[in-house]
């Protein structure tokens, strides 16, 4: 009877679960065609025919965030097109542009999202001096590109061409001189086996504060051990934002050094890698038999 019982109630968790999704995906549609009005959550939740408590949480637990949080992403997302199609459209512009109601919180979206203001981010790193310089390591090619404060992009390529490409991609204004320095010797000495010997290594990043929040705790993760995105979002004091975590590890520009190949699914998948799945297996491998071996 148990079982009977099991599959008559299991196609109408379906339907309610396609009802939901339908809700959300209908949520998520006025939102993007709203915007500019700056909707709400009881006017979004009157468009599914849903009270204001039950959209909030049916949405962020489809969409594992706010339904305000999804709108700032919408304005920010919205702001950076136009950015990138009129660089020389000032912030009270913009503001008008995005429906945001002041240039103050035009800065305040671009701060908490992107991690920099947005005149920061039209510079596109213009006035800042970057040393890169490309190696050869045990896990492939690796680009690591410093300024006077530190690393400020690290990542492993397939060849010499797409690591320039992609560098440049994300600091199209910067100057580049193609010289090593300190910092990014610190960086290699990583890859030896004698870790003593490893300097400090200063990192010039900016993220926003959630980023910020995500990579520092995975500092915190050991050589050798591995951590769930779960996990990861219940130490950074977010533990129902997983789908978050997972974002914002995949945002690090900063390859090894900030260690968000020691994050794996909680089903013991793998999960991404923005380096390459194989590259990732490789280097929690390495880790796992070298703390081993220290710890004998």
């Amino acid at each position: 009877m148990d079982f009977l019982c099991e599959k008559m109630t299991s196609p109408l968790h379906l339907i309610m679960d396609i009802t939901n999704y339908n809700r959300i995906a209908k949520a998520i549609q006025f939102i993007e065609d709203h915007f500019k009005e700056q909707p709400d959550l009881a006017v979004i939740a009157k468009h599914i025919n849903l009270s204001s408590y039950h959209f909030q949480r049916l949405f962020s637990d489809f969409a594992g965030t706010s339904p305000k949080n999804f709108l700032q992403f919408v304005n920010i997302s919205y702001a950076k097109e136009i950015l990138k199609r009129n660089n020389s459209i000032t912030i009270s512009e913009l503001a008008f542009e995005t429906g945001l109601s002041s240039t103050s919180r035009v800065h305040d979206l671009f701060v908490k999202i992107e991690g920099m203001t947005p005149s920061e981010y039209k510079n596109q790193g213009e006035g800042l001096l970057i040393r890169y310089k490309i190696y050869t390591s045990l896990f492939g090619l690796l680009l690591i590109a410093s300024t006077s404060k530190g690393i400020c992009y690290l990542a492993f390529e397939e060849s010499e061409k797409a690591a320039l490409v992609n560098v440049i991609q994300k600091f199209p204004n910067a100057k580049f001189i193609l010289e090593s320095d300190q910092n990014q010797l610190n960086v290699l000495s990583l890859f030896q086996k004698d870790f003593k010997s490893v300097s400090e290594i200063k990192i010039h990043l900016k993220g926003s504060e959630f980023q910020l929040k995500i990579w520092a705790t995975l500092l915190k993760i050991p050589f050798g051990e591995l951590m769930t995105y779960g996990e990861v979002a219940k130490i950074a004091g977010n533990p129902n934002a997983s789908r978050a975590v997972g974002t914002a590890i995949g945002s690090n520009l900063i390859a090894y050094l900030i260690p968000c190949h020691r994050v794996i699914q909680a089903t013991g998948a793998f999960g991404g890698y923005r380096w390459g799945m194989i590259r990732k297996k490789a280097i929690i491998a390495w880790e796992g038999l070298l703390s081993n071996k220290i710890e004998k």
